[in-house]
């Protein structure tokens, strides 16, 4: 029969206390744990030394600190290097239009290079596509046998994750997401960009027509 210590937890009680430091986002008190645990103090002090060196003789990859007057686990200093490439490898942050558009070329056309793409928007795409890998959304898959042999771009398994897709045949088709009708002739090369000049050019004239009706408004007195 194994004794057991005056004050010690017992096994529900320390997976309570392990939980709870797990979900917390500061320091909590031992005081505080005590009262939730309904446990005596001296029992729960008692556990997180017995914690907070058990975490350090298996080399876990966390460490349960005393700071601030309360205890909350942290990542062990060792692994701060991985942990600081996760934080800042863009899993984070909104995606901009011009970015979503990039993205969504890549995921239809694939494998495309950055040359293509940026002919499609009608506007250099390198920016974008950088931006993307960075993301892990997109990624090199090989090149292409054109002169120069560009890189050519595809979608990551980051990329369908995040979709929720199992693989990019459950993308929606693209003639679901096209007008009903026949499919318009695909643009001569250089083309895209000259249409998305007129598309500006008459964006810009219909502002200055708005200016202009707006100007001749009078207001009563």
């Amino acid at each position: 029969m194994t004794d057991i210590a005056p004050h010690s937890l017992d096994v529900p009680a320390r997976k309570a206390l392990e939980a709870i430091l797990f979900v917390v986002d500061e320091p909590v008190t031992a005081h505080a744990l005590a009262q939730v645990l309904e446990v005596p103090l001296d029992a729960i002090q008692a556990a997180l030394t017995e914690l907070h060196r058990e975490y350090v003789d298996d080399g876990r990859g966390f460490v349960l600190r005393e700071v601030a007057g309360g205890w909350r686990l942290y990542t062990d200093p060792s692994a701060a290097p991985y942990v600081e490439r996760f934080a800042l490898s863009g899993r984070t942050g909104r995606l901009s239009q011009a970015a979503l558009e990039t993205l969504a070329i890549i995921a239809y056309k694939q494998p495309v290079t950055r040359a293509q793409v940026s002919e499609i928007r009608g506007v250099d795409a390198d920016t974008g596509v950088r931006g993307l890998v960075s993301r892990g959304l997109v990624g090199e898959v090989g090149r292409d046998q054109a002169p120069g042999q560009p890189v050519l771009y595809g979608t990551t398994p980051d990329f369908l994750e995040r979709l929720g897709l199992r693989s990019v045949d459950e993308l929606p088709p693209l003639p679901a997401l096209a007008p009903r009708g026949p499919l318009p002739p695909e643009p001569d090369p250089g083309a895209y960009r000259a249409a998305r000049r007129e598309l500006d050019a008459l964006a810009a004239d219909d502002l200055t027509v708005a200016d202009d009706s707006s100007a001749g408004d009078e207001v009563a007195p």
